[in-house]
């Protein structure tokens, strides 16, 4: 049986001041046995968070990383850079990082592997705009961004995908849960394709505009491992409620 994951992104969001009362709520919250928990703060924070978290059951992501080791890179932050101040986990191929920042597969494919190499765990994001989804190519698109991340270190089970689609991304507009389920059948079956049995341990997340009102529904799909949460994370109530709905 995997165990549900609900990772908060919260973007360019977040102050000192802010992110100590957050955090201090969340620390509160109520995990079930088999959640893990993660928020993902601004680069900027991440320092400050881990060590807010100390002591809880709340890890820690980052929003994204190098493609590159350590050098002449300037305003970069490397997988390494990221382990020795106490992350765990990277957010990696973001639809706004692929649609606003120009990323592509082959740079999504490149971060995985300094992620894995430097010992934490990516979450790789795969999803299609609402053009694609109305002219068919849903299932297409989402396969081929997969298997892009995959050029250099095929899926195992440290990897956790992240189901967006973009459509539903801070918009309020959420997939069904049968939508979703139906895509992450597919990304899953295509998984157990390329890589065998190893498709049955790997976690893939929903991610587009969860909230407490649908995060039950959501988790009782048979292919949704949990959630990455945009808005909501930011809010620690709604948040907790998620958590809370992951563990039922």
């Amino acid at each position: 049986m995997r165990s549900k994951l609900v990772a908060g992104n919260w973007k360019s969001n977040g102050s000192l001041v802010s992110n100590k009362s957050l955090l201090s709520a969340l620390k509160e919250c109520s995990i079930g046995p088999d959640v893990n928990v993660l928020v993902s703060p601004p680069f900027a924070y991440l320092s400050s968070v881990v060590e807010d978290l100390k002591g809880s059951r709340i890890e820690v992501g980052a929003q994204n990383c190098s493609a590159y080791n350590s050098g002449a890179f300037t305003g970069e932050v490397t997988a390494e850079m990221l382990k020795e101040v106490g992350v765990e986990w990277v957010i990696i191929g973001h639809s706004e990082r692929r649609a606003l920042f120009g990323e592509r597969n082959e740079d999504v494919a490149a971060k995985v592997s300094k992620v894995l190499a430097a010992g934490l765990r990516p979450i790789v994001c795969v999803g299609e705009t609402l053009d694609e989804r109305e002219n068919g190519r849903a299932e297409t698109v989402c396969i081929e961004q997969l298997d892009g991340a995959m050029a250099e270190v095929k899926v195992d089970e440290r990897w956790v995908i992240a189901y967006e689609p973009v459509w539903a991304i801070g918009t309020g507009k959420t997939a069904s849960a049968e939508d979703a389920q139906a895509m992450h059948k597919v990304l899953r079956a295509h998984i157990r394709t390329v890589c065998g049995d190893v498709a049955e341990k790997v976690v893939i997340l929903y991610g587009g505009s969860v909230k407490a009102s649908n995060a039950e529904e959501l988790f009782e799909q048979e292919d949704i491992d949990g959630a990455l949460v945009g808005g909501a994370s930011l809010k620690a109530e709604e948040f907790a409620a998620i958590v809370s709905a992951a563990g039922n």
